[in-house]
């Protein structure tokens, strides 16, 4: 049986949270509804003021509107857990994330073919137009080959354990509501929490380098420090996630230094830039491990999620 005969035995739905997706939306709802086979497609839209939910409408999707201020990035994407409470899988896409196939989905769904499989994410490329600097970040977490995490793993690669990734990932309905869900009012990171809980409770998480998206960001050097902040923040707000899978220092070492090498012979002209880089991202990881310590009005802008600092003022 082909991969689209066997997922087609499944019932499955795909889920992006939408806010003012822009002009690549039309051509990124042809291609996922492309991909789609059929599966239902719920678009949660955080009251757009472009026409992204009215193209979603036009294009057969299931759209369910929400006010901005109600975004959470674990909670809203529970709801939809709830809303495709027929579905035994149920994949995650972000609308910058545009599939590089039309099997994406089909061959990230054939991993739930292993009755072990909680989760399974797929390979992210970076665009065309990625820089090196964001070509590598992509190249050094989504490798070529797949892979199979589970508990006993957390003891060898720690944190990278339970690695999943929010713009392109595919989960056990039922596994992950039993393991707890998603949480709510997290900063960010709501996969990598998902991800250790299904780990918690017995299950594995699959890398499918076969399922491919292309997605990329080209972060200005304050765009990474606060990304890190708020990384930080998540692991003081969580510091069981660490506790389970050990200090994050180690991962970021070795993305250091595999960074350096991939400049050195692609873009050498890079690497003063990419040591500040990588020294703001330390910078912005400290502060927010400790931001209890700081004023609640700086808060907001040393963070990428200012509405999260309004949320829990």
């Amino acid at each position: 049986m082909d991969e689209r005969g066997r997922t087609a035995l499944r019932r499955v739905g795909i889920c992006v949270p939408t806010l003012n997706a822009g002009a690549d939306w039309a051509a990124w709802l042809a291609a996922t509804r492309q991909a789609a086979n059929g599966y239902r497609l719920l678009v949660i839209d955080s009251m757009s003021d472009d026409a992204t939910a009215t193209l979603a409408e036009a294009e057969g999707c299931e759209v369910r509107r929400i006010a901005r201020g109600d975004f959470d990035h674990g909670g809203t994407r529970g709801w939809a857990l709830e809303l495709l409470a027929d579905c035994d899988i149920v994949i995650f896409v972000t609308q910058d994330a545009l599939v590089a196939s039309p099997e994406a989905f089909t061959r990230l769904v054939a991993a739930f073919d292993d009755p072990s499989i909680g989760a399974a994410y797929g390979r992210q490329l970076p665009y065309d137009w990625a820089t090196p600097v964001a070509a590598h970040a992509r190249l050094f977490n989504y490798p070529p080959h797949s892979h199979t995490m589970a508990a006993e793993d957390v003891t060898r690669y720690g944190i990278r354990a339970a690695f999943l990734s929010n713009s392109f990932t595919a989960y056990r309905r039922e596994a992950l509501i039993a393991a707890g869900g998603f949480p709510c009012g997290t900063i960010l990171s709501e996969d990598m929490i998902a991800g250790a809980r299904l780990l918690k409770n017995g299950w594995r998480l699959h890398y499918c380098a076969e399922a491919q998206v292309y997605h990329s960001h080209n972060y200005s050097l304050f765009q990474e420090f606060r990304r890190y902040f708020d990384i930080g923040v998540l692991h003081a707000n969580e510091p069981w996630l660490l506790e389970m899978t050990g200090r994050a220092e180690g991962e970021g070492r070795r993305f250091v230094a595999s960074e350096a090498r991939y400049l050195l012979h692609r873009a050498p002209w890079l690497l003063p830039m990419a040591t500040v880089r990588n020294g703001l991202k330390y910078l912005g990881y400290s502060l927010g491990r400790h931001h209890q310590r700081l004023p609640k009005r700086c808060k907001p802008g040393l963070s990428m999620h200012a509405g999260y600092w309004r949320r829990n003022a």
